[in-house]
């Protein structure tokens, strides 16, 4: 894959996406770019991947989805499969947020609930397509998909071309991927929550292994096992890798509300967490060391499909 296939994505997906905006914030006396992906319709960047997908996939004469997904990818083929008139089946885990499954109902799309995680509803959508002949759209896992999550970082080097990092939540790592393509040669930070080290275990071992999954990103980030086009992009694209705790995520969703007034799910802050770490103590690794050593890094905030409870 190449940046010439972010392009012809992004040129695809006009008229089916916002482009979401970068603000400049203020952070301890630093300059930080926030591009506000948790504002994209569907509510989180998987709508890019998911749609460029489902159009290449129409166009070939589908006309019916098959996915699994802890959430938003769920809502993101739900909503693409709307947009074009097509049928949609989502697998989600049982442990599934209640606003993501809500959602993706809403948008029309037949939901199936497994028992499990998010592996054994992959397994329930590949059996599902496998007996209709529906299209199984990967969350993460498909050179379409890849592409279309790297208008993401296409936007953000137009908008701001003097942003010098692009730092990333990673799942299965179709968000990564699509960033290394479309960063123009600026480094790219991924950040693992320390209980999903699905991506950062695959580059240590130098193929895709299961990893555990316990993180409260789980619904977001929660992918067991990346695959082989992700790893094809890793592999000539190499990113900087980082892991971050959860009490430290949840106290960077926090700060973005807080000081920023920012409502994102835990996976969007991630980044955020990973900037705060490098920058409160020396640098030891190589990706502490781009975020602490970066003027403008650009945070890509994900998503923002969390059960919210107003108060009062």
């Amino acid at each position: 894959m190449s940046p010439a296939d972010v392009a012809r994505a992004a040129l695809d997906l006009e008229g089916h996406i916002r482009r979401t905006p970068v603000v400049e914030v203020e952070l301890d006396g630093r300059t930080v770019l926030l591009k506000l992906e948790h504002l994209q319709r569907s509510g989180s960047f998987k709508l890019r991947g998911a749609t460029r997908a489902a159009l290449v996939a129409h166009r070939a004469g589908a006309s019916e989805l098959v996915t699994a997904s802890g959430g938003n990818h769920g809502v993101a083929v739900a909503t693409a499969a709307a947009g074009l008139g097509l049928s949609a089946h989502v697998f989600v885990p049982a442990d599934a947020p209640a606003a993501k499954v809500a959602r993706i109902s809403a948008e029309g799309a037949v939901v199936h609930r497994v028992a499990g995680d998010y592996a054994d509803a992959a397994d329930g959508a590949a059996a599902l397509a496998g007996r209709t002949g529906a299209f199984l759209l990967p969350a993460f896992d498909h050179p379409e998909v890849i592409a279309g999550q790297g208008t993401v970082a296409r936007e953000v080097v137009a908008d701001r071309p003097d942003c010098d990092a692009v730092v990333v939540a990673v799942g299965g790592g179709g968000l990564l991927a699509g960033s290394l393509l479309a960063a123009a040669g600026r480094p790219v930070v991924g950040v693992e929550p320390e209980g999903i080290p699905t991506v950062t275990a695959a580059l240590a071992a130098g193929r895709a292994v299961d990893v555990p999954v316990d993180s409260v990103t789980a619904s977001a980030l929660g992918a067991r096992r990346t695959g082989d086009a992700v790893l094809g992009v890793l592999a000539a694209h190499r990113p900087f890798m980082t892991l971050v705790s959860d009490r430290a995520i949840l106290a960077a969703r926090d700060r973005l509300w807080a000081d920023y007034r920012l409502a994102v799910e835990p996976a969007a802050a991630a980044p955020l967490a990973a900037l705060l770490a490098a920058l409160a103590a020396p640098p030891v690794t190589n990706a502490e060391r781009v975020l602490r050593g970066a003027e403008r890094p650009c945070l890509i905030l994900c998503g923002a499909n969390s059960d919210w409870r107003p108060e009062g």
